[in-house]
């Protein structure tokens, strides 16, 4: 039989029932591991759901199930405990079974149909594309890589998105910081830099090649690009109407590079962009991280998508002017305000722009929609679910997965991470130190709203107490193991499993394998991909013992082709576990 005991365990169940109450043959039936192996391997609480509708003592009841449940060779025992709760203990024979699944179904061993090939939307990283991708992003990146194979593992038709935000002040901050450079570079003009502008080498290495392709073609002078700039505070100053003036000097430099540049200046900004989207899909694509789509803000406008939105709201009914904006009733919908959508200049604000591009998620026919946000977004949920209540949308149709940054450690001391200060260290260059597969699986260590310290010591070591390392190993063990036995592999599928392994450590193995199925369910309903590295790590410590106390390559044939389809199995399961978390597998450590 196909190694599902859950299911079988529950149509067992399900035919007590019918004897014992017919009317309450559509209850729905848990089937749970309970949390002490003393419990039995799985446990079913149907008897305390219907106590109540019953008006039975839950215990009797539990009795009176168990005595009409029908016979499995696949139980050793069942029997009822505490209040009511009824407990199964499977039979070693049917532990040992799930081997044989996993060797003949191999990469889709653990897989399910759960999605149902139902179209879902991840948007995830969508970082500013102002500069590189630092290790803060790479968890965000790690994070949505993973969920999307895990979803697509359980039976997802998985879209993944990066939404590129190229229409906002950000890209006009980084444009015009690197024209400033290039200026430098033009016959050595002493050119005022802002404090707020990306000080980044990538941003002299942009004004260079603009210099070297262009020459002096973008060169204005230097009295002009100053022009009527407010003069800035004492750069000590860290109160909020220093950080106004700073911020009110940049814009102005925006605003004299856009005069001075006219046509000129959209060719800086498209270049500045082009650069630095292509640094950042090849970091993500070389970090096994892949986008089917790369959707760009500045198209919700070419379109007239922002302002459709926008008068969609105002025939609602949900919008009003106050000092010559357009505000967004968002309190109407549980914000903690009202957000603008249309300053008084005419300008679309970025959260007008965003509740077009959820829009235009819907329109596209997902049903469902999943965002990987950072953490700070938290705040950002009700307002964007409250405008597509607005627009008369589903807003559950809208999953959030709140992804804190991760923070690095070397050498005791925590890295920076402030892209405009250019103080930062990139995922590029931390892929570099301690390899892909180490960042892929460190990242995705900790539940994705959890803080997560990311140890740089411990991800180069080659220990046990490395995780990545911990479980690779397992699985180069297992090949080790098979070389030097030298046969075929595809053989072990006929080894006497049963006959062949007895010892409880081979048991309980077993039964670890025989638990992914249902790990994998459980990430893929609970966005969790840790989960997925949590068992790999513990089967990986199961098998670790394993190897350790006994020896596989025994004389007994029929003992050894069970033993090495044991763990072949092992094998398989870490390559399909790793597979989902865009780790590696090598075949020798």
């Amino acid at each position: 039989m196909s190694y599902d005991l859950k299911s079988h365990l529950a149509e067992l169940v399900r035919a007590a029932l019918g004897s014992v109450a017919p009317t309450e043959a559509a209850t729905p039936i848990h089937i749970e591991r309970p949390k002490q192996a003393a419990h039995g391997d799985f446990s079913c609480n149907l008897a305390l759901q219907l106590a109540r509708a019953l008006k039975r003592n839950p215990r009797q009841l539990a009795e009176l199930l168990l005595a009409e449940l029908p016979y499995s060779s696949l139980l050793s025992k069942a029997e009822v405990a505490g209040g009511g709760f009824i407990n199964f203990h499977v039979s070693p024979a049917a532990k040992v079974g799930v081997v044989r699944d996993i060797l003949e179904q191999r990469e889709t061993f653990g897989c399910s149909t759960r999605g149902g090939r139902r179209k879902v939307l991840v948007e995830f990283v969508s970082a500013n594309p102002t500069g590189p991708l630092h290790v803060g992003h790479g968890r965000g990146a790690a994070y949505g890589g993973s969920l999307c194979k895990l979803l697509a593992f359980a039976g997802w038709d998985v879209t993944s998105e990066y939404y590129v935000n190229d229409a906002g002040r950000q890209m006009d901050i980084l444009a015009v910081s690197t024209w400033l450079r290039y200026l430098e570079f033009c016959d050595g003009q002493q050119v005022p830099f802002p404090p707020n502008g990306y000080q980044g080498d990538y941003v002299r290495d942009m004004a260079s090649q603009l210099r070297a392709a262009h020459g002096d073609r973008y060169r204005r002078p230097v009295g002009d690009v100053v022009d009527g700039t407010p003069g800035l505070p004492d750069g000590e100053r860290t109160d909020a109407e220093a950080k106004q003036q700073r911020e009110a000097q940049l814009d102005a430099l925006i605003a004299n590079a856009k005069r001075l540049l006219g046509e000129e200046w959209r060719y800086v900004h498209d270049f500045v962009l082009t650069e630095q989207l292509a640094d950042c899909r090849s970091d993500l694509e070389e970090s096994g991280v892949h986008f089917d789509v790369w959707f760009s803000e500045q198209s919700l406008f070419s379109t007239g998508l922002v302002a459709r939105c926008v008068e969609r709201l105002e025939r609602g009914g949900h919008l009003y002017v106050q000092d010559g904006a357009r505000w967004f009733r968002s309190t109407a919908f549980g914000d903690a305000k009202d957000r603008v959508v249309q300053r008084d200049n005419g300008l679309y604000t970025y959260f007008a722009s965003d509740i077009a591009y959820h829009l235009n998620k819907y329109e596209r026919g997902f049903q469902r929609i999943i965002n990987v946000w950072g953490a700070d977004h938290h705040g950002y949920i009700p307002r964007v679910k409250g405008a597509l209540s607005a627009l008369g949308l589903d807003a559950e149709l809208l999953e959030v997965a709140l992804v804190q940054f991760a923070v690095l450690y070397r050498s005791g001391w925590k890295a920076s991470m402030s892209t405009r200060a250019g103080d930062f260290v990139t995922l590029r260059t931390l892929r570099q130190e301690v390899g892909n597969d180490a960042c892929r699986f460190f990242y995705v260590l900790r539940k994705s709203d959890q803080h997560l310290d990311f140890d740089l010591d411990l991800a180069k070591s080659q220990s046990n107490d490395n995780p990545v390392f911990y479980v690779q190993y397992a699985h180069a063990r297992v090949r080790s193991l098979l070389a030097q036995w030298g046969g075929e592999p595809e053989t072990l599928v006929g080894a006497d499993l049963v006959g062949g392994l007895a010892t409880p450590r081979e048991v309980t193995l077993a039964a670890r394998l025989g638990e992914f199925p249902e790990v994998v369910e459980a990430a893929a309903d609970e966005l969790s991909p840790h989960l997925i590295a949590f068992y790999l790590r513990d089967l990986a410590a199961e098998f670790h013992s394993y190897y350790n106390a006994e020896r596989i390559l025994v004389d007994r044939l029929d003992k050894r082709d069970a033993r090495l389809a044991l763990a072949l199995a092992v094998a398989q399961v870490i390559r399909n576990g790793m597979a989902i978390l865009g780790v590696s597998c090598p075949e020798s450590m």
